[in-house]
């Protein structure tokens, strides 16, 4: 009898881990949640505290809230927006000035001259 080779490798497909997202592994349930709770936020005070007419807040809520919409479920940078934006504050607050040293350009004298100035205006005082 003929043996018969079998193929033991399979095709791991790439939602093979999407277990935790929204719309077939789309929308990750964090992105979803903030963009539900944005939407609301800005689109409560367009719906019902600013006075127009409904085909105008129809136009503005349009060109307002269906592009925030659509920014908080994509999230910027790999995740949230508001990790993103906590990632923006974090960065402001620790961040620090950078000086590099020139290439060619003698720091020791640079340091005796405002030594010896210093002296002097100390010894004048």
């Amino acid at each position: 009898m003929e043996e018969k080779d079998y193929n033991n490798i399979f095709a791991i497909p790439a939602n093979y881990t999407d277990s935790g997202k929204l719309l077939g592994g789309m929308v990750e349930t964090r992105c979803a949640i903030e963009a539900i709770l944005l939407v609301g936020l800005v689109g409560y005070p367009e719906l019902f505290l600013i006075p127009m007419p409904t085909t105008i807040r129809i136009v503005v809520m349009t060109v307002t809230l269906l592009p925030l919409g659509v920014v908080a479920l994509m999230g910027a940078d790999g995740g949230s927006l508001l990790q993103y934006l906590w990632n923006i504050i974090c960065f402001f607050i620790h961040r620090r000035k950078l000086h590099c040293r020139r290439v060619g350009y003698q720091y020791a004298q640079q340091a005796k001259k405002k030594r010896k100035e210093r002296k002097g205006k100390k010894a004048k005082t």
